[in-house]
């Protein structure tokens, strides 16, 4: 209830903000993985457009829902490919918008030890994961305790974040001792972990489409354009994500 009613009220406060004013910021819809990589973009993207931007962070499953009802987000960037299909296939996205701009890398994380794959054998008292439901990160991780046979034990031990960035503030904090979280929150914070094998899992193709209802279409195209220039998508790379050809930046890489 509190849930749905904070939702409600956070809702009706953005389309009354969203109402007013001819130059409004271009609001982004982010995932929460790419959220501290895409800060720093912006600050490139504004001095190279003038264009002002509005960040709005969270789990890839929750901003969706968001989306479909009625929230005003201009681009939605997401950490999987499946949310945006679906809007596509909704008739909520504008056409041929719909482009992978980044390949998410799932890593296992310890604080006070560099922990193998292999020692996942040795069940932990918790471990940290998004939730598979809402996070892509998250069905990652499920995906890869289930190829190495560790689902069912794991699954009473699991400490499940809303989304990838709380996973990351829980292991760091020592909070809980190992998890898995998103390469990039290891190399943006210059931390050491394990990144597991692509074919553990899915790959977590994330990719971004721009909102039918937007009012700063233009705007949005040209963010959506400067995310997938080559010099950018090489800081994307640096930034923890894998790279990929530019063959796979349409639908090719899609989950579903």
């Amino acid at each position: 209830m509190f849930f749905r009613l904070s939702f409600c009220i956070l809702l009706s406060l953005s389309l009354t903000e969203y109402a007013y004013g001819e130059d409004k910021p271009l609001r982004i819809a982010v995932a929460a993985n790419f959220t501290p990589a895409l800060k720093k973009l912006l600050v490139e993207f504004h001095q190279q457009t003038n264009i002002d931007t509005q960040v709005i962070s969270g789990a890839t499953g929750a901003l969706y829902l968001q989306i479909k009802h009625g929230a005003p987000f201009d681009i939605f960037i997401s950490a999987d490919s499946t949310r945006p299909k679906q809007l596509e296939q909704e008739g909520l996205v504008l056409a041929n918008s719909r482009q992978t701009y980044a390949l998410g890398q799932l890593a296992l994380l310890s604080m006070h030890s560099t922990v193998p794959l292999n020692d996942l054998k040795k069940i932990p008292s918790r471990f940290a994961i998004a939730n598979p439901d809402t996070a892509p990160y998250g069905k990652a991780a499920k995906q890869t305790l289930e190829y190495l046979k560790l689902w069912s034990q794991y699954q009473p031990k699991l400490i499940q974040g809303i989304n990838i960035n709380q996973t990351f503030a829980q292991v760091r904090s020592q909070a809980v001792t190992l998890g898995f979280v998103a390469n990039s929150q290891l190399v943006l914070n210059k931390l050491t972990g394990v990144v597991v094998p692509t074919h553990y899992h899915q790959p977590i193709a994330q990719q971004l489409v721009i909102i039918k209802n937007s009012r700063n279409i233009s705007k949005a195209k040209r963010l959506s354009e400067y995310l997938l220039t080559p010099s950018v998508q090489n800081k994307i790379v640096d930034f923890g994500y894998a790279r990929f050809t530019h063959d796979l930046k349409g639908a090719a890489l899609d989950e579903s």
